[in-house]
């Protein structure tokens, strides 16, 4: 078993490398990379050995030889396969999100019926290769352990009982392939500036069991970039211009506060937001990105256009908690999937229900997906209409076309305008979601190929001209404001550690009597709540560290970044880039091309790790003691 797999990894590591020779080569380490892989694939292949090791004083005698063999070369077998499978499933997942399997490789099983149509409308050769794969060298590795479990010859009881101990103890060293006072972890193996080719140091299994491992651990997660005390995290976080004069209303909640809105309004306006799936800068022309939103920019001028907003991870529901809630990151799951977090967790649609508004959320697909229904139906959305609720006239494997998910929202927004109450609603896109499908004769394909992420955000951005349209010659138009932005970017990839270009998203504010109005400075998904909150003139308690740009939208801002287990603090040209188990990084980032040097500005002051640390450990504190909310009663 230590021999095959050390084979199986080493080879699967140079195909990788060979495919991403480009950037393993600029590195210029591949020989380091090799050796390395090694002893990470030793550390893994010990884990694996330790199972019948320890097994062994109990059923390695020769009356028990037939079971012995039996269990054993099921294990090696079992284990092996579980290696292989992996390895196949890497190239896929690494031209998806730019680093080997992890977490996410694990979190998208909890929704297996969108899961399994999504690989196989839109991976189905590499589903096939991958698993024919598998089976065929499982085999094969089956009988090379069989051949080799019928040749051995079993010990007596004195001499297993003798060496056992000593084979324990090299095993041990060989899982903590160190004699420093802590054992090698995935950290020591970050060797170069790029995430995505520190990734192929590691194997596979490896990295998606380290990501397992972590979710685990989700209720402390931001502990791995060190510590911080609970008083100086508040403190900080505080510090910021937009907090420093605002009144904390309740002492045992730290960051809830009131604001009161930059506009006076008789009558509140209602809100719209549309979260577009997978729309980021990269297809914007304005920002830098391809010619593929022609809609988008005809509306940039009549509104409220972000030129420097930011994501805050890569993910859909990582884009959820920072736009609905105003929450920022964490290395752990988004809330929307914890257990925590599922009922008495702000969200704006919490706060707009307890003055009145209805609140609801719109989606094509299955409201279920990534725990969505239950997130939102324990914090304040009073309906939820998903593709059940709809009569769409195409369907892919995500659901409901984004024409039909807007003709449904139309008829929605109407209903709700003639009951006379303030309304919420959250709609949400899939369209632009692999494996891109959406109707025919709808758009000049801008690839020959139709299934092509361009083709995909180009029909979404047409579908998503023909609502604002169509929203305009309503009478609730001028009583509303509309917030479209972007959950993240199709792919995030690059050669940095984070690679920030692709955490840059489109977003705008329009509707109502909103003039146009270019926001140059830099600004986080979780500033969108506090910044809507001021424009519909709603006076409000609630716990977000966000920044109202109504008050302000010129001083500089910054942008808070989650990626993998890298976590970044931008401010302007530079970010503070935390690591687990590893010293802090400054990074230079250039807005006008997107280039961002890791290295390039030296090291972060302890005053720049200080706030970094500060707003990346405050979710995870709010977080674990449930302090997120708004009070019961208000």
């Amino acid at each position: 078993m230590l021999l095959i797999g050390l084979g199986v990894l080493s080879l699967s590591r140079i195909g990788l490398m060979a495919w991403q020779w480009q950037r393993v080569s600029a590195e210029g380490i591949p020989g380091q990379m090799l050796l390395q892989g090694v002893r990470a694939d030793l550390i893994l292949l010990g884990y694996l050995l330790a199972v019948p090791l320890l097994l062994a004083p109990l059923l390695a005698y020769r009356r028990l030889a037939t079971l012995w063999r039996g269990l054993t070369l099921a294990w090696a077998t079992a284990a092996l396969v579980f290696v292989v499978f992996m390895e196949f499933s890497t190239p896929q997942f690494v031209m998806q999100y730019d680093v080997r399997p992890n977490r996410l490789f694990v979190e998208y099983l909890s929704d297996p019926v969108e899961v399994l149509s999504t690989l196989w409308n839109g991976f189905r050769i590499a589903v096939i290769l991958g698993m024919a794969g598998t089976m065929l060298l499982g085999v094969a590795i089956h009988r090379l352990l069989r051949a080799g479990a019928a040749r051995v010859t079993m010990w007596p009881a004195w001499k297993v009982l003798l060496t056992w101990p000593l084979i324990c103890l090299a095993v041990v060293m060989q899982i903590r392939s160190t004699t420093a006072h802590r054992p090698a972890n995935a950290a020591l193996f970050a060797l170069t500036s790029d995430a995505m080719v520190n990734s192929l140091i590691i194997n596979s299994p490896w990295s998606m069991l380290e990501g397992v491992a972590s979710m685990m651990e989700e209720k402390t997660s931001s502990e791995i970039y060190g510590d911080m005390d609970r008083a100086r995290v508040l403190a900080e976080v505080k510090k910021v211009p937009w907090l420093r004069d605002v009144r904390f209303t309740d002492p045992a909640m730290p960051t809830l506060h009131h604001q009161e809105p930059a506009i006076r309004r008789d009558r509140p306006l209602n809100l719209v937001i549309v979260l577009e799936e997978s729309l980021g800068a990269t297809f914007v022309q304005s920002l830098g990105g391809l010619p593929l939103t022609p809609e988008l920019e005809k509306l940039k001028n009549e509104g409220w256009w972000f030129e420097q907003l930011y994501a805050t991870g890569t993910r859909s529901v990582r884009g959820i908690e920072a736009v609905v809630s105003g929450y920022a990151p964490t290395p752990a799951r988004s809330v929307v999937k914890l257990s925590l977090s599922q009922t008495n967790f702000y969200t704006l649609a919490a706060g707009l229900g307890q003055q009145g508004y209805h609140t609801e959320f719109v989606y094509g697909g299955e409201a279920h997906f990534d725990n969505m229904r239950s997130f939102f139906t324990g914090n304040g959305v009073q309906k939820i209409v998903d593709r059940k609720q709809m009569k769409p006239a195409f369907t892919g494997s995500w659901g409901a076309s984004d024409e039909d998910l807007f003709d449904k929202s139309l008829e929605r927004l109407k209903a709700l305008h003639k009951e006379g109450k303030p309304f919420f609603s959250l709609i949400f896109t899939s369209s632009n979601h692999e494996p891109f499908e959406f109707p025919d004769g709808k758009i000049a394909l801008h690839d020959a190929d139709k299934q092509t992420v361009n083709n995909a955000v180009k029909y979404a951005d047409f579908a998503l001209g023909k609502f604002i349209a169509a929203a305009k010659r309503e009478d609730y138009w001028k009583d509303t404001v509309f917030l479209i932005v972007a959950d993240h970017d199709n792919r995030v990839y690059g050669n940095a550690l984070v690679p920030v270009k692709k955490f840059h998203i489109p977003g705008l504010i329009l509707g109502a009597d909103i003039a146009p109005k270019r926001i140059a400075t830099m600004a986080s998904q979780i500033d969108l709540g506090p910044t809507l909150l001021s424009l519909m003139g709603v006076a409000s308690e609630h716990p977000m560290i966000g920044r109202d740009l109504v008050r302000d939208s010129t001083s500089p801002g910054r942008a808070l970044l989650q990626f993998d287990n890298y976590f970044a603090y931008l401010e302007g040209s530079t970010a503070t880039i935390l690591r687990p188990s590893g010293s802090p990084l400054l990074g230079r980032y250039d807005m006008a091309t997107g280039e961002f040097d890791n290295d390039a500005a030296g090291k972060p002051t302890a005053a720049q790790v200080e706030r970094a640390m500060a707003h990346v450990m405050l979710p995870s504190l709010l977080y674990r003691e449930g302090l997120y909310r708004l009070p019961p009663g208000r």
